[in-house]
């Protein structure tokens, strides 16, 4: 869901040709060899002439990015916040279902006031915890509570810890009458799949 460029990398005395890809937390090559590297285990990003030199534990990456270079270089430096990923604006009307994650939750009462306690009609965001597929049952009767452009934001464990898949959660979506967007990394263990009505779907 980030950017993506048709590059040159160069590691230890590697060097192939390969799709870098931008995302909101790592950034991932695929060529001859395979690196992801997380933000938050870089030690140095520097921009210069086109290149953009990554130093993380492994050791130094080069990717050759041309006049891209500097931009990449200021998104790894200053990542979006998770509020920023999610969309939420002041003037969000959102609730939050079974989410505790507490830098989240943070967050998000800084950014917006409108935080609802229970539910209630033209809400924005409806930032909701899954960890079954019988959770996602309520979909269809949490979709009643969107405005017709706001969105749900189904949030599960990740990884090895996944208790449900993605493909699980479109699933169920579709049969809601909504489709997925777009993914972010919400916190290290969980991630987040954004679920809208459909464009052609939506009321005037």
């Amino acid at each position: 869901m980030g950017q993506i460029i048709q590059t040159k990398a160069q590691f230890e005395n590697k060097v192939s040709l390969g799709e870098a890809h931008l995302e909101t937390d790592f950034i991932l090559f695929r060529g001859d060899f395979r690196i992801k590297i997380h933000f938050k285990d870089i030690s140095l990003v520097k921009a210069n002439d086109g290149e953009l030199k990554i130093l993380f534990p492994e050791g130094e990456v080069i990717f050759y990015l041309g006049e891209k270079a500097l931009n990449w270089a200021n998104k790894i430096k200053n990542p979006k916040s998770i509020i920023d990923k999610l969309g939420v604006k002041p003037t969000s009307r959102a609730i939050v279902l079974g989410i505790t994650d507490k830098k989240f939750l943070g967050e998000l009462s800084k950014r917006t006031k409108l935080v609802q306690k229970k539910l209630s009609k033209d809400l924005d965001f409806i930032f909701y915890s899954a960890e079954s597929v019988k959770d996602l049952g309520k979909m269809l009767s949490l979709k009643m509570h969107l405005k017709q452009d706001g969105a749900i934001w189904v949030v599960s464990r990740k990884g090895k810890e996944a208790t449900i898949k993605d493909t699980e959660v479109i699933a169920e979506a579709k049969k809601a009458g909504l489709v997925d967007n777009k993914v972010v990394g919400f916190s290290p263990t969980h991630t987040a799949l954004k679920l809208v009505i459909p464009k052609d779907k939506r009321r005037n």
